[in-house]
C-alpha cells in the first residue's frame, strides 16, 4: 500500500458520470461501472463517487444503483451524496461502501457526525468541506454544490468536523475544481496545520508534481483527483487513466 493515497474521485449524475469546472458545466464522461472496472484493473488505492444532484434534488442516496458499485469495487469504496442521517449510514456500510462522505448534512445536522463515529467508528466517517475563494483571499465553506454559502471559515469548521468525531476530511476547492492548474496549497496547508485527522487534497490536479506539492507544501495525507483521471490532451477527450505504481513510487520517494 502506498504511504500516500491516490483517489479517483468520480461524479454521479444522474445514471452516469460527469466532470464538472469550477462545479458547474459538467461533462458526460462515461457509465460508473465501466469506471470502476477500469480503476480496479489499475489497483487504485481507493475510489470516492459523490452524487452531486443528490442533496439538490432532495433525496436519499440511492442504494440499489451505489450496491451495484460496491460489488464492483475492489479497492475500498467511499460515498458521499444525499447522506443525511445515521439510519441512511448504516446502510450504506452494509451494502458494503467502507467510508461514508457527510458534506450538507453535516452542516445542517452536525450532530449526525458525533453519531456515525459513535456507531461505525471514526475511519468510515469523512466530513466533505467545499471551499471558495472570496475577496481579500478569505475562505468560505459553502454547500449545496456550492450555491449556498455559510460565512463560516474553513479552519473552524474543519475542527468543528475533527471535534464531533469525523476520521479523515476531504477538502476541495471549488475555485480550482475541473481546472487542473494545481491544488490550493494555502487552504490546504491552512486546515490541514489546524487538525490532527487526515486531509485529503481535492479540486485542481493536473500532474503528478501536484500530488507531491499537496503532501510537501499542503500537508495533505492522501490526494483526490478527477480531470486528471478521466481527461486527456489540450481538448480533453474522455480517456481513463492512473498513474503507473513505479510512477506513484517515484514521485512520492
Amino acid at each position: 500500500m502506498l504511504r500516500t493515497r491516490v483517489i479517483p474521485c468520480l461524479l454521479l449524475r444522474g445514471q452516469g458520470l460527469v466532470k464538472t469546472t469550477r462545479f458547474k458545466e459538467p461533462k458526460y464522461v462515461g457509465d460508473p461501472i465501466n469506471a470502476i472496472r477500469i480503476f480496479n484493473d489499475k489497483e487504485v488505492d481507493e475510489l470516492v463517487v459523490l452524487d452531486i444532484t443528490a442533496t439538490r434534488e432532495g433525496r436519499a442516496p440511492n442504494f440499489e444503483r451505489i450496491e451495484e458499485f460496491a460489488s464492483e469495487c475492489f479497492m475500498p469504496l467511499a460515498y458521499g451524496g444525499g447522506l443525511r442521517t445515521v439510519d441512511e449510514a448504516r446502510r450504506l456500510l452494509k451494502l458494503g461502501v467502507e467510508k461514508v462522505i457527510f458534506n450538507a448534512g453535516a452542516w445542517r445536522s452536525p450532530e449526525v457526525l458525533r453519531q456515525a463515529s459513535k456507531e461505525f467508528g471514526a475511519q468510515a466517517v469523512v466530513a466533505s468541506i467545499d471551499v471558495r475563494r472570496k475577496l481579500l483571499g478569505r475562505y468560505e465553506v459553502v454547500v449545496d454544490s456550492a450555491n449556498v454559502g455559510t460565512g463560516v471559515d474553513p479552519v473552524t469548521y474543519a475542527k468543528q468536523m475533527e471535534d464531533l468525531g469525523v476520521g479523515e476530511i476531504l477538502l476541495t476547492a471549488v475555485d480550482r475544481d475541473g481546472t487542473m492548474k494545481g491544488y490550493d496549497l494555502d487552504l490546504l496547508s491552512r486546515v490541514s496545520r489546524a487538525v490532527s485527522v487526515p486531509v485529503i487534497a481535492s479540486g485542481g490536479a493536473g500532474s503528478l508534481a501536484d500530488f507531491r506539492a499537496a503532501v510537501t507544501e499542503g500537508g495533505a495525507s492522501a490526494v483526490a483527483a478527477g480531470a486528471m483521471f478521466v481527461f486527456y490532451g489540450p481538448h480533453r477527450a474522455v480517456l481513463i487513466t492512473y498513474p503507473s505504481p513505479a510512477e506513484l513510487a517515484a514521485n512520492f520517494a
